[in-house]
């Protein structure tokens, strides 16, 4: 009984997305660090509520500093590159899909790729 309770949550937080929201508000709160990070939080989700009804922009988890930012971070030795495995955890980290990935694990990922693909 309680295998199929389990079940019916874990089917209830995919249909809403709740991890992806998660995941994306975690990666906010790691990527600026704010003092208050409940207030931070909020703030966010007031911001995402506001985009939906049309009433302001919807928050960009990430822009295109940002996403050199993140990349640099990966690519440590400056190669121009980095690996499927590290672009696979960088999409998970930003709450996004790796379903349908066609990236073999000798495939190098430019910047370029990478912004245009996130």
């Amino acid at each position: 009984m309680a295998a199929a309770g389990e079940q019916r949550g874990r089917e209830y937080l995919e249909r809403h997305r709740i991890p992806e929201l998660l995941r994306s508000l975690c990666a906010l709160l790691l990527y600026h660090r704010p003092e208050k990070p409940r207030e931070f939080l909020i703030q966010v989700l007031e911001r995402v509520m506001a985009g939906k009804r049309g009433e302001g922009e919807y928050p960009c988890l990430m822009d295109d500093s940002n996403l050199t930012a993140m990349f640099e971070m990966m690519d440590v030795v400056g190669q121009g590159y980095i690996t499927a495995a590290q672009y696979r955890e960088a999409l998970r980290t930003l709450g996004l899909s790796t379903e349908g990935l066609q990236a073999d694990d000798d495939v190098h990922i430019t910047l370029d790729a990478f912004k245009e693909e996130v």
